[in-house]
């Protein structure tokens, strides 16, 4: 299975998720992770410079075929609507407290992350 985490670092959870530097891909098996890569965001709706456009499915199209693959997607903060695309692509969508990307996916795989879809941002 693969997660994706935005983080400005590749070690810390983004505060945004569109204005992240980069997402942390993990690939876990059994249970382990056995591959991590930092991955600069190229992809979102504000690395491609459309801040303050309106946010709709057309403009999270790039966003949501860079993380097809992806079964998680983790951040601690994402607009309501990319966070519904996301759940609507099959890709699940947290929106966390957790600061440290490895604890997250962590987390993740003993199924104990909490979800705070209310905590996301307002756009």
């Amino acid at each position: 299975m693969k997660i994706a985490i935005a983080s400005n670092d590749g070690q810390t959870i983004a505060g945004h998720f569109g204005r992240t530097r980069g997402f942390v891909f993990y690939e876990v098996e059994n249970g382990k992770i056995v591959h991590k890569e930092y991955r600069t965001n190229d992809f979102t709706g504000h690395a491609r410079g459309m801040s303050g456009q309106s946010h709709d499915m057309d403009r999270h199209g790039p966003i949501l075929f860079a993380l097809s693959g992806c079964q998680a997607v983790i951040s601690q903060g994402m607009g309501r609507r990319i966070y519904d695309d996301l759940q609507s692509a099959g890709i699940e969508a947290f929106i966390v407290r957790e600061t440290d990307t490895d604890k997250a996916v962590e987390l993740y795989i003993k199924q104990e992350l909490q979800d705070n879809p209310d905590e996301g941002c307002e756009h």
